[in-house]
């Protein structure tokens, strides 16, 4: 795993979205540079459609709710049946591989939700991983941001 630097992330709210309102909806766009290293985090009432290029690899994130608890869905396109299987192995392997620092990424720029509601940090990390082929169309519990840091 890639070394998360706070000073890398640039984080940019649209809508109506502030530091610690709305939980729901709220999604979010994580790009990043591979020139530079930079990581741009967008949080907004729907995802930054503008910034994402199918052939890329974002990660996009949001919040959901069943009954009283709340938990974070991750969807990260693996392929969308426009790569050979090897190609998507590749992708796939890569998006496990740096999965958790997109993570700490999106907890570091929403900290200050992180703080206003603390309980958050219990919500359960539901991985999708979107694709074409079998092999990689799956969906995973990543346990919690807490359990991400300890």
């Amino acid at each position: 795993m890639s070394k998360f630097y706070p000073e890398k992330l640039s984080v940019k709210y649209r809508d109506d979205v502030t530091a610690t309102e709305p939980i729901i909806p709220r999604r979010y766009t994580l790009t990043h540079s591979d020139l530079t290293g930079e990581l741009f985090l967008i949080i907004g009432l729907d995802y930054a459609w503008d910034q994402v290029n199918p052939l890329r690899d974002e990660v996009l994130g949001e919040w959901k709710k069943h009954k009283s608890l709340f938990y974070f869905c991750v969807y990260l396109y693996v392929d969308q049946g426009q790569y050979s299987m090897s190609v998507s192995a590749k992708r796939y392997e890569i998006f496990r591989r740096e999965l958790p620092l997109a993570l700490t990424a999106m907890r570091y720029g929403d900290r200050f939700l992180f703080n206003t509601y603390p309980h958050l940090d219990q919500a359960f990390i539901i991985i999708n991983f979107i694709s074409a082929y079998p092999t990689f169309a799956r969906r995973e519990n990543w346990g919690t941001f807490q359990s991400m840091t300890t």
